[in-house]
């Protein structure tokens, strides 16, 4: 097919792929952006909250769209990432541990057992994503879990002041407690060791621009709620 497409274009797969890139690149940035001008201005906010699962999802598609080599073992992977995580957030809420006393508002959108199921995909969104990065620089997998746990609750202190004001969810007493971090290193551990052993093709030419997007807009949008 790839030389099928040569001929008949004259395009080689690789520029293509670098246009793509570019474009959905774009589409990220301006997403973002536009995320989070609405969210800054009172005016715009719950419009713009109740598009949050749609952008979730539009984010997850887009790594899956740029994911190369799927096998049985990636969706494995998929399966495995999002139970854990989402059944992480159920036993949370019901019964306070791993993270704290929490629950979760509608924003995020349908729920079951009283965690929204975006929460699943933002678990996987975001191993997905800090698993990339490390995925070329560090052979030993237990290194890479840890350091990808680590990775992912330093992005969860930025996010967490954030979804409160945006009523994601809200703590018992309005506190963050420590045990939410140590909570979210423990899952992320666990799900990244995972993504590790599983044999599946670990590099994605969108996923660290994605992450770059996210974590800017969480960073500014504290400077800003």
């Amino acid at each position: 097919m790839h030389q099928q497409l040569s001929k008949d274009t004259g395009l080689s797969p690789k520029p293509l792929l670098q246009d793509k890139l570019k474009i959905f690149q774009g589409v990220i940035s301006i997403f973002y952006l536009v995320g989070l001008v609405g969210m800054s201005l009172p005016m715009f906010r719950d419009y713009f909250q109740i598009l949050t699962p749609m952008h979730l999802l539009l984010n997850f598609g887009i790594l899956l769209y740029f994911h190369r080599g799927w096998n049985i073992q990636f969706l494995l992977f998929l399966v495995i990432g999002f139970l854990l995580g989402y059944g992480s957030e159920v036993l949370g809420v019901h019964t306070g541990f791993p993270f704290g006393d929490y629950w979760y508002g509608p924003v995020l959108g349908w729920q079951l057992f009283e965690v929204p199921l975006m929460i699943g995909i933002n678990w996987l969104i975001l191993v997905y994503c800090t698993g990339n990065l490390l995925a070329v620089k560090i052979e030993n997998d237990w290194l890479a879990a840890i350091l990808g746990a680590f990775m992912m609750m330093l992005i969860d202190v930025i996010i967490e002041p954030v979804a409160v004001a945006l009523d994601f969810w809200q703590w018992e007493s309005d506190i963050i407690p420590i045990s939410n971090f140590i909570g979210w290193i423990a899952v992320a551990f666990i799900i990244q060791l995972f993504y590790r052993k599983l044999k599946f093709h670990k590099e994605n030419a969108i996923s660290w621009y994605l992450l770059f997007n996210l974590i800017t807009f969480f960073a500014v949008l504290n400077f800003i709620l």
